[in-house]
């Protein structure tokens, strides 16, 4: 049976000997219980790998000889998610989910309709523990460009994304054409808008069809707007061959 090697992240991969220390070094010996002569692969989650031997292990970092390098290219088409902001830690559940199944981009939007608002103190905390959610996730995932969590967007942030997109899709009850009816495009970004609990406003939509987003219907059943992302990136990773 195939064992996957663990994946830690590293800033600095030039070295033929690498020490890892701090909060992933002690993880690695004191979580995972790496030793001497297991494998273990370090990256700096924008595409370079160090292929990695443990040399030896101390309480709370690991060293490490580095076998083997390698960069992984960046999926195209990029699959950017602006999710709508769920209620309670759905957030990060949300974003867990995502990271897993390889969105690139999660964007965090303040719809008119959402229950939680990210303001002040708590927008800084919230915005923190997405990263911190998506960068444990993507560690998880053995993924080597770990996803971008950017600021809190507003609507017409998210327009102008949108405006951009090589496809442009927000997910809604009422649409008439499928997400997966959609045809991906080979290379740009892929920008699709996840609603809160309350649902997209009229207004809202009828922005995002003023820039050439397409509602798209993700099935027959109402998901949660904390499970509909995963649900939908699923579909649009299968349709462009990234799955």
């Amino acid at each position: 049976m195939r064992v996957s090697v663990p994946v830690f992240l590293a800033d600095d991969l030039s070295a033929d000997e690498i020490v890892l220390s701090g909060p992933e070094g002690r993880h690695a010996a004191t979580v995972r219980r790496l030793r001497a002569g297991e494998r273990a692969d370090l990256t700096d989650g924008r595409g370079a790998v160090a292929e990695c031997v443990v040399r030896d292990t101390a309480k709370d970092r690991l060293r490490l000889d580095v076998i083997g390098r390698r960069r992984v290219p960046e999926p195209r088409p990029r699959l950017v998610v602006v999710q709508g902001l769920p209620k309670g830690d759905r957030g990060e559940l949300a974003v867990e989910m995502m990271t897993e199944a390889g969105v690139d981009v999660i964007v965090p939007w303040a719809a008119a309709r959402c229950v939680t608002q990210w303001k002040g103190d708590r927008a800084a905390k919230a915005l923190a523990r997405w990263r911190s959610t998506a960068r444990e996730a993507g560690k998880q995932a053995r993924r080597f460009h770990l996803p971008e969590v950017t600021e809190q967007a507003g609507t017409e942030e998210v327009a102008r994304l949108l405006g951009r997109a090589a496809l442009a899709a927000v997910l809604h009850e009422d649409a008439d054409r499928p997400l997966s009816g959609l045809e991906p495009p080979v290379t740009g970004d892929i920008v699709l808008v996840v609603g809160p609990e309350g649902g997209i406003t009229g207004d809202e939509i009828d922005r995002f069809r003023a820039v050439g987003a397409h509602p798209a219907l993700l099935g027959p059943t109402v998901l949660r707007t904390s499970t509909a992302g995963v649900a939908a990136a699923a579909v649009l990773l299968a349709r462009c061959g990234r799955w």
